[in-house]
């Protein structure tokens, strides 16, 4: 038995809808502003944001109670 990694990059959901925003914008068919065209891409940006926010409070909450 060979001890091979498996990684998968594929597209996710926000990258899709995305695209399909951006496809629907440039044809015409909808006449969203482009920051609602582009909204899935900035909420994955937001989310990544709080969580890296909340994991530095709690690292820093550890760190604090460790020296007490």
């Amino acid at each position: 038995m060979s001890n091979t990694k498996t990684t998968s990059n594929g597209i996710g959901l926000g990258t899709i809808l995305t695209l399909i925003f951006v496809v629907l914008k440039l044809t015409g068919n909808i006449d969203w502003s482009w920051w609602w065209v582009l909204s899935p891409i900035l909420i994955s940006i937001g989310l990544f944001l709080i969580i890296l926010i909340v994991i530095a409070c709690i690292a820093v909450i550890m760190s604090k109670s460790k020296k007490l």
